[in-house]
């Protein structure tokens, strides 16, 4: 049953919640009247999730907080309504696992924002110099290879930490992710904070389920991995130490210089044996504190956190392994790439494709159906697509049809033609190139060349060198830069390769060459191509790459591509995807990167 939205309107709202979006709403008006600084009503905007857009003007673009990528059916439908009536008919999936809406007028955002609370949804503090969206492998709960369900974890971890006074001023953003396993597919390895969950063995030898926290990681310009806090933290004393991270980033982040304000700074100015001790010392005189939040959280309480379990079907990490196609059918390549199993109980999961992370309003509201239908659960990726999860084998051929009915049917989900990007000059101040454009591209150069669905590679882009695409650790890497050719300004990419995360390890993607950007997907056929046709049994990019010689080695194959024409011969060149107009990098005033 579609939702009614005058009756979600006139649904009370906790009052807490009803006081912050009166303010808003107030400090909305009071701007638009000329009351209120420029500086004061963007840290108020920005913490209520709202984001100022490149074309300026009153567009902003509201991006809403999914913790751990879970999503009722009410809150599809309300998506699909919000990008319809507010938006351009469309949302689009962050690497964060938020949904983002663009083009709503400043005017509209107190109205969206009270649609959302009808539906226990919030924007607040998905930007700003806070406690961003709570992350999480989205498929906690039905892993075969998970120690903790961590769901409710990360949904302690967001209630927590939610209005937290603690996390309203913060030195800069921090950011928490959860993983289940090794396997890391929530990608703690490049945050603030990373958390995952481990074992640890007893005397009596039996092991006890806890976790491994990692901290001051990030991407952006200058990258750096996540080291680990310590060796074993116990269950009942997780949140202890989130908070007591949370506590000395406030004391100690860099207030001064917004550039070297991020909590993986602090390991470069203290060193990581004292940020260690600073954390530990406040987490010991945690107690005392009216906020102390030690024992096992309320949500893991009520829902528990046992692990899905060993399954006894067949398991692919998604991205490590080839999946064939050859001789299959539509459905049966769908559910060759697009289904995990393994579950003890015997459900299974499947990814529903979303072109260039963007959705519909009627695919929102289909999804929202299929949930219903098929009563099953829906999680945000990282890679920006949807996994339904707790199907049977049953549900799969008519999951299929209804999927194949929105355009979300695609296989290879999470394979070679889903190309990550993140939302680039379409919308972003930051971005210095159409990183969007440029995904488009890719996934039709590799779709003519029959290389779409060639498994265990994946293509990143960012449209600067803040990362939001998460071009570092991706196994092909493009990040946007200015280019000089022939006395003319022009779009390029610099070119990574061989970047990953998981097992508790990240590499970062190595230089291969700068490119044109009308020649960026060509580059990405030839090394696609090479690695299918030269791969061996099993191998993975990483590697194929290093016995190919590596990033630079692969790159002087490549070489030949960096080359710009003449503008007259090829005015191409000198425009970026979507743009009509000579290319220009036109970079605004920072808010705040993703």
């Amino acid at each position: 049953m579609a939702i009614d939205i005058k009756e979600l309107q006139a649904r009370p709202l906790e009052p807490e919640i009803a006081d912050e979006l009166d303010k808003f709403e107030d400090g909305v008006r009071r701007y638009l009247a000329g009351e209120i600084e420029e500086d004061v009503f963007r840290v108020f905007r920005l913490n209520q999730g709202i984001y100022g857009q490149r074309q300026g003007g009153h567009h902003q673009m509201v991006r809403v907080k999914v913790p751990y990528g879970r999503l009722d059916p009410e809150q599809l439908e309300m998506l699909g309504h919000i990008s319809d009536e507010y938006s351009r008919g469309w949302g689009h999936l962050t690497t964060r696992q938020n949904v983002q809406v663009h083009f709503v007028q400043l005017e509209q955002t107190p109205e969206v924002v009270r649609l959302l609370a009808s539906v226990g949804l919030t924007s607040r503090e998905a930007c700003g110099d806070t406690v961003r969206n709570v992350t999480g492998c989205h498929l906690a709960g039905a892993c075969p290879f998970e120690v903790l369900d961590i769901s409710p974890w990360a949904q302690a971890t967001t209630d927590f930490f939610l209005r937290n006074p603690y996390a309203q001023r913060l030195p800069r953003k921090f950011k928490i992710n959860f993983s289940g396993c090794v396997t890391d597919c929530g990608q703690a390895m490049f945050n603030d904070v990373g958390v995952i969950a481990v074992n640890q063995p007893r005397p009596d030898g039996t092991v006890e389920p806890g976790f491994k926290v990692f901290i001051a990681g990030g991407l952006g310009a200058n990258p750096h991995p996540a080291l680990a806090l310590e060796d074993f933290t116990p269950r009942e004393q997780l949140m202890p130490t989130l908070e007591a991270l949370v506590r000395v980033f406030d004391h100690y982040g860099n207030r001064d210089n917004k550039l070297r304000a991020r909590m993986k700074w602090l390991v470069d100015t203290m060193g990581i044996d004292e940020l260690r001790e600073r954390v530990f010392k406040e987490r010991k005189f945690l107690p005392a504190a009216s906020s102390y939040a030690g024992g096992l959280p309320e949500p893991v309480q009520e829902h528990g956190d046992a692990p899905a379990g060993m399954g006894t079907g067949p398991v692919t990490p998604v991205g490590e392994s080839p999946v064939q196609f050859l001789g299959l059918n539509p459905y049966e390549k769908w559910e060759n790439a697009n289904v995990v199993r393994g579950r003890a109980n015997g459900t299974v999961s499947a990814y529903a494709y979303c072109r260039l992370g963007d959705i519909t309003g009627d695919q929102f509201r289909a999804l929202a159906d299929i949930q219903r239908d098929f009563d099953l659960e829906v999680r945000v990726t990282n890679r920006q697509n949807f996994a339904l999860r707790g199907l049977t084998e049953e549900q799969l051929n008519p999951l299929y049809v209804r999927l194949a009915e929105i355009n979300m049917a695609e296989p290879g989900a999470e394979l070679a033609r889903d190309v990550v990007a993140c939302p680039g000059a379409d919308t972003c101040n930051l971005a210095v190139t159409q990183s969007r454009g440029l995904a488009d591209d890719i996934g039709r150069a590799l779709e003519m060349s029959g290389l779409a669905e060639v498994g265990g590679v994946r293509v990143n882009i960012s449209g600067c060198t803040n990362s939001c695409g998460q071009h570092h650790i991706s196994d092909i890497g493009f990040v946007g830069l200015e280019r000089r050719a022939h006395g003319r300004a022009a779009p390029g990419y610099q070119m990574l390769l061989g970047g990953r995360v998981g097992h508790t390890e990240i590499d970062f993607g190595q230089k291969a060459v700068k490119l044109p950007a009308k020649r960026a997907s060509e580059a990405v056929v030839r090394v696609v191509g090479k690695f299918a046709e030269e791969r061996e049994a099993g191998e993975t990019f990483g590697q194929w790459l290093d016995r190919s010689g590596g990033a630079a080695g692969v790159g002087t194959l490549l070489k030949e591509l960096d080359e710009f024409p003449e503008p007259e011969a090829n005015p191409d060149f000198y425009v970026d995807f979507d743009e009509t107009g000579p290319y220009v990098a036109d970079v605004g005033d920072s808010e705040c990167a993703t």
